[in-house]
Formats: structure tokens, C-alpha cells, sequence
């Protein structure tokens, strides 16, 4: 085995092994890097989302825990790109606040959340690899930051909105090309290429490096996992290719109508062939027709015509 397959990736383990209490530390180490402060994780709460179908490559894979505050953590890994991720999210965090307060209760009892998205696609225009943002709540003409009188326990104390509104950290893994040094580098390099340091101190990552061995792996678990590993690189080696021939396809329009409207109705043919091949090849695979729309952004109507 290749030292890039030694640990096993960060996706699989999270559908398949990390929802294990024994292996929380793994999980716990993440966090705790992106937040900058000690995070226990009690429990890792039902995701509807999730499926533990092994075949079904291209789904996302979601963990939703709490945290010994009694915060809940969203972690969500996605390979596929898709249309409108943004207002999925800020679905998925309003549905999980809503979940977390019963009916009747005050609103003190509504949960921070924090969301965290680790995309194997492009997302946007951004030169970093890692975004984080919050809620807070400045004066337009004094600039300072408003904080709330709130009673807690018969106690006056006084909150800022970035301690109640939910967080975002989107971890763009494609963008990372750095030599990893920082414990946060460390993670995303194994995120992105499955690299554990021998000596790394980085939190989870030593807890990494003994549960989420490849060689630990019974005999099914592996083929399941090669299996897991192939499919990724065709996907990405599929989109790749329909990119490239889209962009070709657009050139070649434009050189032939010599016009600026003709060269940009070129380059829109093109890609739209490019990603009409995209989707023959995922139908031919199998894959069921959201996760073709969800990875193209082609209609049901246009796949069901290939």
C-alpha cells in the first residue's frame, strides 16, 4: 500500500467508524482545531441525511453531535458539486435549531450551532482554503459591537451575538497546497491526502493514526474501501475530462463564429455539452438522477433525454 492510502480517508471513516464513542477523539480533534479550544463530544446525534449505503459514492456524509456544552456540531463532507450549497446550509442549520427546542420552551434553550462543510468540489472564488464566519451585530455609525442584557439561572449576564448565532467554517480541501506545520495545515493535509505525520502532536490526529489504519481493516472492509477509492477517482477524473472538453468545444466555437457574442455562445455550448457528457457517463454508472442533477446542474428533463 502507497503512503498516501496508509490512513484511511477522512470521509469513509466518518460514515463508517467515527460514530463509534471509541473513536470520538478523532472527530473531537477537528473541532478543536477549528474552534481553538478544547471540544468534547457527547454524543453524535441521528443525521436523516446520512446513508450507509456503501455504494452511494457520491452522497454527501453528515455527522451531527453534541458537544459537553450542549452545543451541536454539524459536520458535513461532500465530493459532488452543487447548485445552491450556501442556502442548503443555512437550511440545514435553522432545521437543526428548530429540532433542538421543544414547543413551548423558552428561547433560552436554542442551541449554538456550529457548521462545518468539508468540499472535495469548487465552491466560489476565494484564494484560501479555510472561511469562517459568524453573526455579529456592529453599530453603522459608532462601530461598536452590540451586546444583550440575558437572564440565565436568576443571574443578569450580558451575551454578544457571536455567542448565540451559529458559526460556518468552509474547508475548501483542493485550495490547500501548503507544507502542512500548523496543527490546522496538518488536518487539512490529511484531509486532502491522507498524510499523518509520524510525529505530528496535532489533537486527533495521533488518535488518527491508530484507529484509521488501511491495514487494520478485515478483508471486506478493505475491498469496500478500494472500491470507495476507485469510484472517487472516476467521478473526479469524469468531471476533469468534461470540463476540459467543454472548454475546448467553447474555444473552437468562438474561433468560428470571430465575434465576441459568437466566442461567449460558444463557450456556453461548451460547456453545456461538457456537462451533458459528465451526465451520460454518471448514468452509465448507475448513479440515480439527484445526485446526476445535484453533480451537473443539468434539468431531470435534459438527463432523462441522454
Amino acid at each position: 500500500m502507497e503512503d498516501d492510502n496508509k490512513y484511511i480517508r477522512f470521509d469513509w471513516a466518518a460514515k463508517r467508524m467515527l460514530r463509534d464513542k471509541a473513536n470520538f477523539g478523532v472527530f473531537e480533534g477537528l473541532i478543536t482545531v477549528l474552534l481553538n479550544e478544547p471540544v468534547h463530544i457527547i454524543e453524535i446525534l441521528e443525521s436523516e441525511s446520512n446513508q450507509n449505503d456503501p455504494d452511494d459514492k457520491f452522497n454527501r456524509v453528515d455527522i451531527k453531535a453534541r458537544d459537553s456544552k450542549d452545543e451541536i456540531i454539524l459536520v458535513e463532507i461532500q465530493q459532488a458539486r452543487e447548485l445552491y450549497y450556501l442556502e442548503r446550509v443555512l437550511y440545514g442549520v435553522a432545521k437543526t435549531i428548530t429540532e433542538h427546542i421543544s414547543l413551548g420552551d423558552k428561547y433560552n434553550k436554542v442551541k449554538k450551532v456550529y457548521s462545518i462543510s468539508i468540499l472535495y468540489f469548487d465552491l466560489g472564488q476565494g484564494a484560501d482554503y479555510l472561511y469562517h464566519g459568524q453573526t455579529s451585530l456592529v453599530g453603522v455609525h459608532t462601530k461598536d459591537t452590540l451586546k444583550i442584557n440575558t437572564r440565565d439561572k436568576g443571574i443578569i449576564k450580558i451575551k454578544t451575538p457571536e455567542e448565540i448565532f451559529p458559526e460556518y467554517f468552509i474547508i475548501r480541501v483542493n485550495e490547500f497546497n501548503k507544507v502542512a506545520k500548523t496543527p490546522l495545515e496538518e488536518w487539512i493535509d490529511y484531509l486532502k491526502n491522507g498524510h499523518i505525520k509520524d510525529d505530528t502532536t496535532a489533537p486527533g490526529l495521533q488518535e488518527a493514526r491508530e484507529k484509521l489504519q488501511y491495514l487494520k481493516m478485515d478483508k471486506a472492509e478493505r475491498k469496500a474501501y478500494d472500491r470507495h477509492i476507485d469510484n472517487i477517482m472516476v467521478q473526479n477524473d469524469v468531471l476533469d475530462t468534461a470540463k476540459m472538453e467543454g472548454r475546448e468545444e467553447g474555444r473552437e466555437e468562438g474561433r468560428k463564429e470571430g465575434r465576441k457574442e459568437g466566442r461567449e455562445e460558444g463557450r456556453k455550448e461548451g460547456r453545456k455539452e461538457g456537462m451533458l457528457a459528465v451526465a451520460k457517463n454518471l448514468k452509465s454508472m448507475g448513479l440515480d438522477l439527484p445526485a446526476i442533477v445535484q453533480a451537473t446542474g443539468l434539468s431531470e428533463e435534459e438527463i432523462d433525454r441522454l
